[in-house]
């Protein structure tokens, strides 16, 4: 009987310790004797909207010091706009701190997703973008070879001052681009950089028509080119046209 006293006694005051630290750690009470009463936001804030990150955070920062959920908080960050990570911190005595780095947009990605510099693609809905991005499309399991045949399409077209703003890859590995004159440019699954160049090269001449406007290349030949034309209206020809060679495209029957 005496054992049980001492075991119930020594219950009764471990519960007398350790529920104030609960009650505490819950929020239960003390939230108004540790408030959260500042907000320290750091990184670099071009798109991130302040006052929504404040809003969101404010319901966590009531909790107090100690009750806080930071985990909870960290997500509730992260979910914004234009948001790609997030840290919550919480500085003795009474600061709520956010680090926040922000998604940089490198290309919309189909209808409805944008691409960012680090690779990760977020919801392009309510986000501002700013003009003049690429347009990309293609499974999300290639977003690295879609960059990279970006970038050599760019550094090849680059001499032409015909940037590329489309790239597109299809279900079966096709390539087609879209200048930023609007040309269509077909490449195909095989050999992308070396039909490229090699159209490249020919593109001062295809270009300098004074009738005829290029409206769609396709390079799926192996010796050559098949070309679609446009004529160009009489009133944006120019008055003294400098004559220009023709460029020999010839064409063979395979595709690939």
């Amino acid at each position: 009987m005496i054992a049980v006293l001492r075991l119930l006694g020594w219950l009764l005051a471990v519960a007398l310790v350790a529920l104030p630290v609960v009650a505490v750690l819950n929020g239960w009470i003390g939230a108004g004797r540790w408030p959260l009463t500042k907000l320290r936001a750091t990184g670099e804030f071009e798109r991130v909207d302040t006052a929504l990150l404040r809003r969101t955070l404010l319901p966590y920062a009531r909790s107090g010091f100690f009750a806080v959920d930071l985990d909870a908080a960290q997500v509730a960050v992260a979910k914004l706009p234009w948001v790609e990570h997030a840290e919550v911190r919480k500085r003795w005595p009474d600061v709520l701190e956010v680090r926040v780095t922000e998604h940089r947009p490198f290309a919309r990605w189909g209808r409805d997703r944008v691409l960012s510099e680090q690779g990760r693609l977020f919801a392009a809905k309510g986000v501002d973008l700013p003009p003049g991005l690429p347009h990309f499309s293609g499974p999300t399991t290639r977003i690295s070879d879609v960059v990279a045949l970006y970038n050599d399409a760019t550094a090849l077209f680059a001499p032409t001052g015909m940037p590329v703003r489309v790239v597109e890859l299809d279900a079966r590995g096709s390539w087609t681009l879209a200048l930023d004159n609007g040309t269509e440019v077909v490449v195909g699954r095989n050999e992308a950089r070396a039909r490229m160049a090699r159209f490249v090269r020919l593109m001062p001449q295809l270009v300098a028509q004074p009738t005829q406007r290029l409206v769609r290349a396709d390079l799926r030949y192996t010796n050559g080119f098949a070309l679609s034309w446009q004529p160009v209206p009489a009133a944006e020809r120019p008055l003294n046209p400098t004559p220009s060679p023709a460029a020999a495209v010839p064409r063979s029957q395979g595709q690939t």
